[in-house]
């Protein structure tokens, strides 16, 4: 289709060429909407983004090269209107906060693209942020949750990767108490029964990576 002056431009960024061309198929029935770009990976999307100029980005978070939450940012240093969709199959409300902090305009799930993409891209153009609801619900249940601290996040990694007291507090040139005190705290404020139980919860949130 060739787009129109008044159709909404749209770059899509995913490395799953399936899932493009699916997105791909969708836009070419839609008379406002025309596909400017594709690119595979977040360093893809930054190069793209700067040769078209598109006025909606669909873009993956976990991707090659470089991930979309780091795509997302650098494209809105540059380009600070740019308005971005996160597409995910992820719920994790960490990570759905961190999208939207960084300045994406919208979360969307991966399953709901043939009935949300659309109403989405039209909604994000005309200047609103969306929620998809699955996401939405996430959020809203650990709304009041006490956030671990940066040292707390790093310390929940540490131990997601299987080392003990002893050993992350070498890592991290800190007191083994400290460490025993960090982790007493992460208990606490994930609600976990033990260390492992912790780290299962630090990945389902997103607060740390698998």
């Amino acid at each position: 289709m060739t787009p129109s002056a008044k159709s909404i431009r749209i770059l899509t960024v995913d490395d799953h060429p399936l899932l493009r061309s699916g997105i791909a198929a969708l836009l070419t029935t839609q008379p406002d909407m025309s596909l400017m770009a594709e690119a595979s990976n977040g360093k893809e999307a930054v190069e793209k983004f700067r040769a078209h100029r598109p006025d909606i980005t669909l873009m993956d978070l976990q991707m090659p090269e470089m991930n979309g939450l780091d795509a997302t940012m650098a494209i809105l240093k540059e380009f600070p209107e740019a308005r971005i969709i996160v597409l995910t199959t992820y719920t994790r409300d960490v990570q759905v906060l961190r999208a939207m902090k960084v300045g994406a305009r919208a979360y969307l799930l991966k399953t709901l693209l043939d009935k949300e993409l659309l109403e989405t891209i039209r909604a994000v153009h005309a200047g609103r942020k969306i929620i998809s609801a699955e996401a939405s619900y996430e959020v809203a249940e650990h709304a009041t949750d006490d956030a671990l601290t940066p040292g707390e996040v790093e310390v929940l990694r540490l131990i997601a990767a299987g080392n003990a007291n002893k050993e992350i507090a070498a890592q991290l040139s800190l007191t083994e108490d400290t460490i025993k005190g960090r982790v007493k705290s992460i208990l606490s404020k994930l609600g976990a029964n033990d260390r492992t139980h912790a780290a299962m919860i630090g990945v389902k949130r997103g607060i740390i990576e698998s």
